[in-house]
C-alpha cells in the first residue's frame, strides 16, 4: 500500500489569502465610516448656519421700525454691544444689538463663523459664512468654485 493519504483542511496560502481580502475589506468600512462622520458634521455646520440664518430674520421682524428705518440694510462683521439693554433701546440700538449677538452666535457655533445683511425696504439677503473644510480659506465672496471663499448659505428674506 504505497498510495497517497488525502488530506482536507485549509494550506497556509489560502489562509493567507483570506486575511489579505479580509484586511482590505475591512480598511475600506474604516474608511466609509470616516467618511460619513466628515460628511455628518458638515451636514451640522450647514443646518447651523440655515437656524442663524433664521435667527437673524427672526430679530428683524422684531424691529419692524429699525427695519423700515434702514438700520439693518447692509450688516456685516462684528457689531459693537450698545450696551443699553437694561436701559431701553432705540429701534436702532436694538438693530446693533441684533447684529451683534447674531456675529456672536456665529463665531461660537461654526468655525471662523460670521454674516452679512444686504438689503433694503422689505427685501434682504442674509449670508452665513464658515470654513468647512477649506483651510485658509477668508474670501467672502459666495463663490463655491473659488477655494479661497468660505463656505457660505445665502436666505432670501421678504419681510
Amino acid at each position: 500500500m504505497t498510495g497517497k493519504q488525502k488530506k482536507s483542511g485549509f494550506t497556509m496560502i489560502e489562509v493567507l489569502v483570506t486575511l489579505i481580502i479580509l484586511s482590505i475589506g475591512l480598511l475600506g468600512l474604516a474608511a466609509l465610516q470616516a467618511r460619513s462622520m466628515v460628511s455628518n458634521h458638515n451636514a451640522y455646520l450647514r443646518s447651523q448656519a440655515i437656524q442663524s440664518a433664521y435667527d437673524i430674520g427672526d430679530r428683524m421682524r422684531a424691529n419692524m421700525a429699525g427695519v423700515n428705518a434702514g438700520h439693518y440694510n447692509n450688516v456685516s462683521g462684528a457689531a459693537a454691544d450698545p450696551a443699553c439693554i437694561t436701559a431701553g433701546c432705540s429701534p436702532a440700538q436694538i438693530a446693533r444689538y441684533d447684529a451683534f449677538q447674531w456675529n456672536k452666535l456665529l463665531n461660537q457655533q461654526l468655525p471662523s463663523g460670521q454674516g452679512t445683511i444686504s438689503g433694503n425696504g422689505s427685501h434682504f439677503v442674509i449670508s452665513v459664512m464658515w470654513n468647512e473644510a477649506r483651510n485658509e480659506a477668508s474670501g467672502t465672496g459666495c463663490d463655491p468654485s473659488d477655494a479661497n471663499d468660505l463656505q457660505c448659505i445665502q436666505v432670501d428674506m421678504r419681510l
